[in-house]
């Protein structure tokens, strides 16, 4: 007869490899669950604080771009002091559209430069190990 703790659980001594490998599967498969469900809750929390950090940062840029739009009015009220405000509007737009430009140029340069997104070096590399493999194998048959 076997001993029984104040649990309720027989000695483990007492319990074959069969019932030990079921007991530890499904304290395994209880752990990992367990594991799953922390996870699910810290990424949750997580991605809350993510979605308020992302709005915060859209309501900066929104109020930022608020700014830019009473600095280009003081701009052109400042020239306007000096010419008539017409010209003074058209003043800080062209100069507004000389930088939209030269982005705009950078920017296609930029992107022309990573296009195709193919990785030239590691293609070159697998077609040269290609032929090598090709040459050593004639070499193995004659």
């Amino acid at each position: 007869m076997s001993e029984v703790r104040g649990n309720g659980d027989t000695e483990l001594s007492d319990r074959s490899i069969a019932e030990l490998l079921k007991q530890l599967s499904d304290q395994t498969a209880t752990l990992v669950r367990q594991e799953l469900d922390l996870a699910k809750a810290e990424l949750t929390v997580k991605g809350k604080r993510a979605g308020v950090g992302a709005g915060m940062l859209g309501g900066a840029g929104m109020f930022g771009l608020y700014a830019l739009g009473a600095l280009t009015a003081c701009v052109i009220l400042l020239l306007s002091t000096a010419m008539t405000a017409w010209v003074a509007a058209l003043i800080v737009t062209a100069i507004y559209g000389g930088i939209a430009g030269v982005l705009a140029l950078t920017g296609k340069n930029k992107v022309q430069a990573g296009t195709p997104p193919v990785p030239e070096q590691t293609v070159g590399s697998v077609k040269e190990d290609v032929r090598s493999t090709k040459e050593r194998a004639k070499e193995g048959r004659s």
